[in-house]
């Protein structure tokens, strides 16, 4: 009988996840279905730069796995029934069902307001190709001397801010964050961080929380306003909200919590990777959010299925950062070099070499996306009970 196995979600983690099983099992005995809304794979770290008017490569689902085995359903997941192994999606026909023998969940997140007022109304994100195409549309429409305001201190958040101001030097850019600018990075980061940040005229707001948005800017906690014709929403990401409603176990922040192979640990035909899984690296803490985090799970839950699949030996996680890449505009970067467990060391690349090879980094991880069955040598083996046939090709 065939196995049947549905992904959902063809972001990063999910595409990935979806090439690395078709090249571990034989396609008689399994069945692949990717499950995604968008008929285009999305290069979510490059959301910024389609945001500043920037023109990103296509590439279409159907076209990337052609000939892979993998068949792409276009369609938009509305729930899950752990218990009946089961799928809800509309698609342009109406809704219908997906049944599954494995399921890996990979829907991902999208920005969180925090229930903060006015944030949903006033404010713009980079969660998604859709709202990085509307803030594109908004900033398109600005003149000269309008002011932008970007919420949020992370990473996307300064690559927002640099992005924009350096795209349009012509606005006054400024960002808003919590902490201190880039304070978790190494002294050498930060020292090169605030030269840049001068270097666009980006004002930058420091221990500021926001309590609210506005047409016309933002509310500081502490009754300042902080004026803005546009503000960018950058403070943090939550996990779609489908999981939660399942019977599946999740932890406070909704997310899937999994085992070190990326496998539920109430539902053990369910793995979730990426965002939406509460997921231990190799230190045992849990990964964040990020495309860093994400492929490694999806190689860890693609080779576990195969591998209780075909009755072989489960490998161990090993998931584990080096470093995290910064994009200061198109010619600058940092590259903040990490100990396995996030903390950054005290070396750290800068300048154009560290954009160089952040857009080296960046232009791998939608190769492998574009060429799913490319990466590694294919070794289709026969599920557990099936005679063995082995193929193996370059």
């Amino acid at each position: 009988m065939t196995h049947r196995i549905v992904v959902l979600g063809a972001g990063y983690t999910g595409a990935n996840a979806a090439g690395r099983l078709a090249k571990r099992l034989h396609p008689a005995d399994t069945e692949i279905t990717l499950v995604n809304a968008d008929p285009e794979f999305v290069e979510r770290v490059r959301m910024h730069q389609l945001a500043t008017g920037q023109d990103l490569k296509r590439r279409l689902l159907t076209d990337v796995f052609a000939g892979t085995g993998v068949r792409v359903r276009l369609a938009r997941v509305t729930a899950v029934d752990a218990e009946r192994k089961t799928v809800d999606v509309i698609d342009a026909d109406g809704p219908s069902e997906i049944a599954y023998d494995t399921l890996v969940y990979a829907l991902g997140s999208a920005a969180n307001d925090f229930g903060i007022p006015g944030v949903a109304e006033h404010a713009y994100d980079l969660a998604g190709k859709q709202s990085a195409q509307r803030l594109r549309d908004r900033l398109a429409e600005l003149a000269a001397g309008a002011t932008v305001l970007v919420v949020g201190g992370g990473l996307t958040g300064i690559e927002a801010a640099t992005e924009i101001a350096e795209a349009r030097p012509d606005l006054g850019v400024a960002l808003a964050a919590r902490g201190g600018l880039g304070d978790w990075l190494s002294e050498k980061a930060q020292r090169h961080l605030r030269k840049a940040f001068d270097r666009l005229g980006i004002a930058v707001h420091e221990h500021t929380d926001i309590a609210g948005v506005q047409a016309t800017g933002a509310r500081t906690a502490d009754g300042r306003t902080i004026p803005a014709q546009v503000t960018v929403w950058t403070a943090g990401f939550a996990v779609h909200p489908l999981a939660a409603a399942t019977t599946l176990r999740v932890s406070e922040t909704g997310q899937i919590v999994v085992d070190d192979t990326m496998r539920s640990v109430s539902h053990p035909d369910v793995y979730a990777i990426g965002d939406a899984a509460l997921a231990p690296g190799a230190s045992g803490n849990p990964l964040r959010m990020s495309c860093a985090s994400g492929v490694p799970t999806a190689y860890q839950a693609a080779d576990a299925i195969a591998a209780r699949l075909t009755g072989r030996e489960v490998p161990r996680n090993s998931i584990g950062y080096t470093g995290q890449c910064i994009s200061l505009g198109r010619h600058d970067a940092i590259v903040q070099w990490v100990t396995p467990d996030d903390q950054p060391k005290p070396s750290a690349l800068t300048g154009t070499a560290a954009a160089r090879l952040k857009e080296l980094i960046c232009k791998s991880a939608a190769w492998s996306i574009s060429h799913p069955t490319s990466m590694l040598p294919s070794r289709r083996r026969r599920i557990a009970g099936v005679p063995e046939t082995t193929v193996t090709t370059a």
